[in-house]
Formats: structure tokens, C-alpha cells, sequence
């Protein structure tokens, strides 16, 4: 008699603290995997069908729901089997690296009883290396030829958006030294500095680890400024500048003509301020 009403009070306790949980990748994921995460109670005979996944919205600083018809995660299906709901993560990215919960949308459910403990999505990502030049907005492009003359200074610096901050290094093509840096500073440059140099980014994943290269060609001291990148990019900046400036005069001398024919020509003349108002009491009389 004693062990069954432990067993009832073991089972009424189990059901009065079912909860929701949350499955999914404890460690961190590789960007382009395909993660799954699943919600189930802890007691199988409740309703998962009240159930949906949220996630945690960074910009927006709370918890967003996620759905079936949700447009900012189209490639997270969501599906029911049995007693769980899952949420497949077909191809694992920055954007996904949050943190997931279920909630329940039952009635009578309180707000700190209707939802799990957070899963925090890690995904280990790189994005593209750039190279950009001290004193240029504009990245440069892979393989690129940088144009200097002979005495310039050129310093580069590599970047790229990753989920942890990359071991930066330098190298020239044909020589044994290494910089470990994301800056490349090269002073007063010689015909001897020319060639092609390489930044790799690495990361704690092999895999994820890049790099890319930039030609360098040293030009006299005598070549003409617009041989040079400095000289390209100041008659590109000035042809886009010039072609502005033209195109706002133009449509300045054309609104202001469009303007004056407006104010000079005469319009139709109207009737109506002619006619005279006849009063009722002047028809009947």
C-alpha cells in the first residue's frame, strides 16, 4: 500500500513539472551544415501541437516567433512528428547563430512556465577576405595590379567578417618572410619591393581559413601620374564628378526655362468670373 502511494505522488509530481526542452547541437556548428532542433515535453502525453520555436533577435533585443510562413527564415522549416517539433536549418550561417527556445501557446500557462531554457547556436563562419589601401573606401579586387611609382608608400590591410577574430599574415610570392600581421606597411618603394603579395586569414577551423593576393608593380619615378592607381582612380573620381555636375546643370537650365514659358503664356479665359449672380426676387418682379 505504502509503494503505490509513492508511486502516485512520484507521478502526480512528474506531471505537475513537465516541461518543455530543447534539442539541438551542443557545440558549435560549421557554417553550411544542416542542423536540426527539436522541442518535445518532458511528460510525451502533452500537446506539442500548442508549441512553436522562437529565437532571439539581436537588433530587435527580444524574442521573435519563428513559423512555417516566417520570411526571414524561409530555409527553417518547421515540422511535426509524433510528439516533437522540429526545425530544420538547411545550410548553417551568421544569421542563424543565436539563441532558439520553445514556448508554449496554451492557455492558462504562465509566462515563466510556458517556455525552455535558451539553446545557444554557435556556427563557426568566415566571409569573404577583403584588401583595402590606407587612404581608399573601395576594396580591391583579387588579383589586383597596384601601380606606384618608385619612392611611394603603399600600406595594405586585409579584414574579414568571422565568427572569431583570424590570425593575419603576410608573404611575398618567392621570398621567406612572413609577416604576422593584417597590416602590410612597405616604405619607399623599389623596383626590388615588386611582385605579388598574399594575406591569409586563419581560423580556429581549418576549412574556414582564406587568403588572397595583390600584384604590385613599381613604375620610374618619372612615369606619368595618371600611369599610376593614385592617377586612374583620381580621373575616374573626376569623370564621375564632372558628369554630376553637368547633369544637375542641365536639369537646372531645364526647369528654370520649363518655369519661365509657364509664367509668360496666357491661359484660357475664364467665363465663369463674368457672369453676374441673378437674385430670385429680381425674376419674380
Amino acid at each position: 500500500m505504502k509503494a503505490q502511494l509513492v508511486v502516485a505522488v512520484i507521478a502526480l509530481i512528474h506531471g505537475s513539472y513537465a516541461t518543455l526542452l530543447i534539442k539541438g547541437p551542443t557545440e558549435p556548428v560549421l557554417e553550411g551544415d544542416t542542423i536540426t532542433l527539436e522541442c518535445l515535453y518532458s511528460d510525451s502525453e502533452l500537446n506539442i501541437s500548442q508549441v512553436h520555436f522562437e529565437y532571439f533577435s539581436k537588433y530587435m533585443n527580444s524574442w521573435r516567433a519563428i513559423s512555417e510562413r516566417s520570411w526571414c527564415f524561409y530555409r527553417m522549416p518547421v515540422h511535426r512528428i509524433g510528439d516533437s517539433l522540429f526545425l530544420l536549418i538547411s545550410h548553417a550561417g551568421v544569421y542563424y547563430d543565436s539563441r532558439y527556445r520553445c514556448v508554449s501557446d496554451g492557455d492558462n500557462v504562465t509566462e515563466a512556465d510556458n517556455s525552455s531554457l535558451p539553446l545557444a547556436l554557435k556556427v563557426n563562419y568566415m566571409g569573404e577576405l577583403f584588401l583595402s589601401r590606407k587612404g581608399y573606401s573601395s576594396y580591391l579586387g583579387s588579383p589586383q595590379d597596384l601601380k606606384v611609382r618608385r619612392g611611394d608608400e603603399v600600406v595594405l590591410k586585409c579584414s574579414a567578417s568571422s565568427s572569431e577574430e583570424p590570425n593575419y599574415s603576410w608573404y611575398k610570392e618567392g621570398s621567406d618572410w612572413m609577416l604576422p600581421s593584417s597590416t602590410l606597411t612597405l616604405r619607399k618603394m623599389s623596383e626590388m619591393d615588386a611582385g605579388q603579395y598574399t594575406c591569409m586569414a586563419e581560423h580556429s577551423v581549418e576549412s574556414l581559413s582564406k587568403k588572397r593576393s595583390i600584384s604590385i608593380t613599381v613604375l620610374p619615378e618619372d612615369a606619368p601620374w595618371y600611369e599610376t592607381s593614385n592617377g586612374r582612380l583620381t580621373l575616374m573620381t573626376s569623370a564621375a564628378a564632372t558628369s554630376l555636375i553637368v547633369l544637375i546643370l542641365s536639369m537646372t537650365v531645364f526647369l528654370c526655362r520649363r518655369a519661365k514659358r509657364v509664367k509668360t503664356s496666357k491661359g484660357p479665359i475664364d467665363d465663369r468670373s463674368q457672369i453676374k449672380p441673378i437674385y430670385k426676387a429680381s425674376v419674380e418682379g
